[in-house]
């Protein structure tokens, strides 16, 4: 975590998964707010989510990781992501401990940009009155965040989840306004594809909670040693040679080199099927032409 920051800042709160549509609208503001002002465009989130810790909400999961949600909001012009770790002590804080000792001093917060239904502080008893009156205490100013833009922020989120988890990718793309990417660090494998001319890179996510889709194939693309690679990836347990864990491996279509040990992220752009038991490889490799086929006609359709 980044505090004790030189320059002073105009800062929104919040979870901000996804750093979807409605999010974006918020970043907007705080950067223009920023650049009027003179102030540094700050993002205080918590980690773990606090549903992990208050309420041993180990099920819950994320459309982003840190690392991806970092990557995000640098795009978005949020040149300082301070990442608070939460915990129950943390929780326990009460509001003045948490806006003096947090905002005002380490985050040298001059301006808030904070939702209407914001709560903070111990058994989060104070809300955006209160955080309007520390500012008169504090010398920094409180913009609202309206009821609509939340709202839009929540339904946001929601339908994004469930699109992933129905598979929905381009409804999720939708909403996210960018490719839902998945990232992380490619394995060995079991070598099977290499054996019917459909060799795979086998992508290791360590952060349990990140969201994946629904198990399926995927048309996907990669920027590999600067260059956009397109493939097809599959999301599942490999049925027809008996897998008995969750594995996902892409199939690069113009790229040979080895990819082993290599950090990732691989944004997913349509999905073509569920995943199938095949009664042998032979006709495992049937399907994977015609996949290969009608992915390639997507990108040609499609792909920017």
């Amino acid at each position: 975590m980044k505090t004790n920051l030189k320059q002073h800042t105009v800062l929104t709160i919040g979870t901000f998964d996804g750093v979807h549509i409605g999010h974006q609208k918020i970043i907007k503001r705080l950067v223009e707010v920023a650049n009027v002002k003179g102030l540094q465009p700050s993002l205080l989130t918590f980690f773990p989510h606090p549903r992990m810790v208050l309420q041993k909400d180990a099920n819950i999961k994320l459309i982003n990781t840190i690392s991806e949600k970092k990557q995000l909001l640098k795009r978005f012009g949020i040149t300082n992501l301070v990442v608070k770790k939460f915990t129950k002590e943390f929780s326990r804080l009460t509001a003045q401990d948490y806006v003096e000792n947090l905002l005002v001093n380490q985050l040298k917060s001059k301006y808030v940009i904070i939702g209407y239904d914001h709560h903070f502080g111990r058994n989060r008893n104070a809300n955006i009155n209160e955080l309007k009156q520390f500012g008169e205490d504090f010398n920094f100013e409180v913009e609202e965040i309206s009821m609509q833009d939340i709202n839009d922020v929540a339904i946001s989120s929601t339908k994004i989840r469930t699109a992933l988890n129905e598979g929905d990718i381009k409804t999720a793309n939708t909403y996210l306004g960018y490719n839902f990417m998945l990232t992380g660090t490619i394995v060995k494998g079991k070598g099977l594809g290499k054996t019917i001319q459909y060799p795979t890179a086998n992508l290791h996510i360590e952060e349990t909670y990140k969201l994946i889709p629904k198990q399926g194939v995927y048309v996907v693309k990669a920027l590999i040693d600067d260059t956009i690679q397109y493939g097809m990836m599959n999301i599942g347990n490999n049925p027809t040679v008996n897998g008995q864990s969750q594995t996902i491996e892409t199939h690069f279509f113009n790229f040979n080199n080895s990819l082993y040990d290599k950090n990732i992220s691989i944004q997913l752009l349509e999905r073509l099927r569920d995943e199938q038991k095949f009664d042998g490889l032979k006709q495992l490799t049937t399907q994977l032409d015609q996949d290969k086929t009608q992915a390639l006609q997507y990108i040609q359709d499609y792909a920017k």
